[in-house]
């Protein structure tokens, strides 16, 4: 595997060594917003499915409205469950404004400080009419002056659905977790060396670092795709 672009709130940034799949028509802005809008109902179900029940149960889950991401229902675990949509992906990545892409993730309370706040802000900058750069620039500025908080130590995402579909290139991928540190060297987590499980991309733009440890099961505890290179 290769990383190619952001993670973030999402895992929007892995690329295949096999064949990709048939590339889709690119957007270059945002599609009706109503393209990104899901059922209630249907949205939490995939929110909650980003994690085990053990988790996903007991998290508080938000979802998007047409004013930005809401909270629909209330957790006492600490966890956040969410759907992140396409403007969470690279600023570089070309599915940035599809509206077929869904990434089912699950946060626990630590990195939900940081990483549901940068998802607001993009989908706030996003809904209002941004462009891709004044997503960038509205994300720069707000951790720039504080307003966006650093990861902390401790911070993981849970993304084990089964219905995630992450970018036109590796569709659903494999259940991973996600671990958020302030900018760092991945090699000092072992990423990206040969044989290693660990998957790890800097952030320049959001001065953090992203590791992604793929792993065997779904959510619901079924196995998931082999690890074949």
């Amino acid at each position: 595997m290769r990383l190619i672009g952001r993670v973030s709130v999402l895992a929007f940034i892995l690329a295949s060594q096999g064949p990709a799949q048939e590339a889709k028509t690119a957007y270059a802005s945002m599609a009706p917003l109503a393209q990104y809008l899901m059922p209630r109902d249907a949205e939490i179900s995939l929110a909650r499915s980003a994690a085990p029940r053990s988790i996903s149960d007991h998290a508080e889950i938000l979802i998007l409205t047409k004013s930005g991401f809401q909270s629909a229902e209330t957790g006492t675990n600490g966890f956040v469950c969410m759907v992140a949509r396409s403007w969470s992906a690279g600023f570089d990545d070309p599915d940035f404004w599809d509206p077929g892409l869904r990434a089912p993730i699950c946060y626990n309370a630590l990195a939900a400080k940081s990483q549901v706040a940068a998802t607001k802000k993009r989908t706030e900058v996003a809904l209002g009419g941004g462009s891709k750069a004044q997503v960038l620039t509205a994300l720069k500025t707000a951790i720039q002056t504080g307003e966006l908080p650093m990861p902390e130590t401790g911070s993981v995402a849970y993304m084990l659905s089964k219905q995630t579909y992450l970018n036109n290139r590796v569709g659903h991928w494999r259940p991973h977790l996600m671990f958020f540190t302030p900018g760092t060297d991945p090699q000092s987590w072992g990423a990206g060396l040969p044989d290693s499980p660990i998957l790890g991309i800097n952030l320049t733009d959001e001065h953090q670092t992203v590791f992604l440890i793929p792993v065997g099961r779904w959510s619901d505890g079924t196995p998931g795709p082999s690890d074949e290179r």
